[in-house]
């Protein structure tokens, strides 16, 4: 079983991004209203783009830190903020393809992908950081905030400049919108 998630968490990006390459290229049924498209997607982008950066400022992933366990900044709310903000960009971004009846096909598909790559994560984390990690699986949830967690969050810290920077390969997932209404 672990070898089998193993293999979704290789290819996460891959298959939370076939509905949006789907939409990319399909017209059928679209949704003609810039103002709505735009203004949703963009949105969503944009949220799920925050919270990516965020949760980068304090995991420290692509900023190549020593890895150590991360409950601060979006953890003390989540532990996967960075797959919430990962489906809030392609759940935005199918919107902004204006195949608006692909977005909830994109939503599903990558609330599916990572409810397993999490899993497997989890068991990594579990025996990488052992009690401390099983206490702090304790203490906060996998998706959704429990109300009392949004006491003292911290939201800005110095690794604000290297996570913008680490994330900002996010923004060229527009160039595609921009081909697609252009030519399509």
């Amino acid at each position: 079983m672990t070898k089998f998630l193993f293999y979704f968490f290789k290819a996460r990006v891959a298959l939370t991004a076939i509905p949006l390459i789907v939409a990319l290229f399909i017209t059928w049924h679209a949704y003609h209203n810039d103002l709505v498209t735009i203004l949703a997607g963009g949105l969503l982008f944009l949220a799920g783009l925050f919270f990516r950066i965020w949760a980068q400022q304090h995991i420290h992933y692509r900023l190549k830190n020593d890895w150590v366990l991360t409950t601060t900044g979006p953890y003390t709310l989540m532990r996967n903020p960075i797959y919430v903000g990962s489906t809030l960009i392609c759940t935005g971004l199918t919107i902004g393809t204006e195949v608006l009846w692909m977005a909830p096909i994109s939503f599903i598909v990558c609330c599916l992908v990572y409810s397993l790559v999490v899993r497997y994560e989890e068991s990594w984390l579990k025996e990488k950081f052992g009690e401390p990690y099983l206490e702090y699986m304790r203490q906060v949830p996998r998706w959704f905030p429990r109300p009392s967690s949004f006491g003292k969050l911290e939201w800005c810290n110095e690794s604000l400049r290297a996570s913008l920077m680490a994330e900002g390969y996010n923004l060229l997932f527009i160039v595609p919108l921009v081909l697609k209404r252009f030519f399509i």
